[in-house]
């Protein structure tokens, strides 16, 4: 397998260690807990590009996921649309959403920046309640999974697992690319001290707003996916509880790091498998753990292991 020049002769060994548990992980583990894990560990580290590379927090990323599952999810079952096309569809929904949100939102910096967000992804999910083709509470489901390109059933649980890995293993990369070159160095200036970049001359809006639609884009892509997995698309995915989740992820995993985001998914993801017969005292396990971990891990997870990884090269 080739890799991109972003991913140095140090880290491959890494990168393919991961890539090869990746694939045999299913043979031991439940391939839709995976699945799950894999979805929002894409969602996180797409959030991540924006909070973790450019400084700016978002209240509002579930609006792109949640309506990139509802096209995704919509064209599928009721336009026939083979999968591919259906999360495209879904995808450049999100983009043009990212788009607009980010033109309007991204003049403003810190909490004004913040509550614009959230604001603009509430008004999304009113519209989500509204909405005939939504379905309302009920959501839009036994959405089919379809044959990709014509060739491969998404039916059977491990081609999905697969294509899933796929489109998480690719997109991680391009993120990875992204933060590396020198259009990503732009952006960690900006995060760093925006005045000095100003001052250099660089467009520092549009290079925030290209970060964000971006963002959104990546963000869409891992709701579509997570519409097709489960088959469903639903008011959750739409609600300020899933932005404030994605939120909670990025932050035990590491901000601003490339592992960190899939780390804080699969943990958060693996609380909720763990102790989903308790009910809605999940969420406050989920406080108490998030607690101990801002307290002890301040940088997160994997921010509090960078150290050790770079001077062994695995990360940059």
């Amino acid at each position: 397998m080739t890799l991109p020049s972003s991913v140095s002769s140090r880290q491959k060994p890494f990168v393919l260690a991961l890539l090869g548990l990746g694939l045999v992980l299913p043979l031991a583990v439940y391939p839709v807990f995976l699945m799950k894990g894999l979805c929002f560990g894409l969602f996180a580290a797409a959030f991540n590009l924006l909070l973790g590379y450019v400084g700016l927090l978002s209240f509002g990323h579930a609006m792109f996921f949640g309506w990139s599952a509802y096209v995704t999810a919509y064209a599928a079952k009721e336009w026939g649309l083979t999968p591919e096309l259906a999360i495209l569809l879904g995808v450049a929904l999100a983009t043009a959403l990212g788009a607009v949100v980010g033109w309007l939102a991204i003049r403003r910096q810190g909490i004004y920046f913040a509550m614009i967000t959230l604001a603009l992804a509430q008004l999304g999910f009113f519209v989500a309640v509204q909405a005939p083709m939504t379905h309302g509470e009920d959501g839009i489901q036994g959405v089919p999974r379809g044959m990709l390109f014509g060739l491969i059933d998404l039916s059977n649980t491990m081609a999905m697992y697969y294509f899933v890995l796929a489109v998480f293993v690719l997109s991680l990369l391009f993120l990875h690319r992204v933060v590396n070159s020198p259009f990503g160095q732009v952006l960690k200036a900006i995060r760093d001290n925006e005045p000095r970049a100003i001052s250099l001359g660089y467009e520092v809006t549009r290079y925030k707003l290209i970060a964000f639609v971006l963002s959104s884009a990546f963000a869409g892509l891992a709701g579509s996916l997570k519409s097709l997995v489960f088959q469903l698309a639903s008011l959750a995915d739409v609600s300020w509880h899933m932005s404030g989740e994605v939120v909670l992820m990025t932050l035990l995993g590491g901000v601003g790091t490339v592992l960190g985001p899939m780390v804080g998914a699969f943990l958060v993801v693996a609380i909720q498998d763990f102790f989903a017969g308790i009910g809605s005292w999940v969420i406050i396990i989920q406080g108490i753990i998030f607690v101990v971990c801002v307290l002890l891990f301040r940088s997160g997870m994997i921010g509090v292991l960078a150290p050790w990884l770079k001077r062994r090269g695995i990360t940059g």
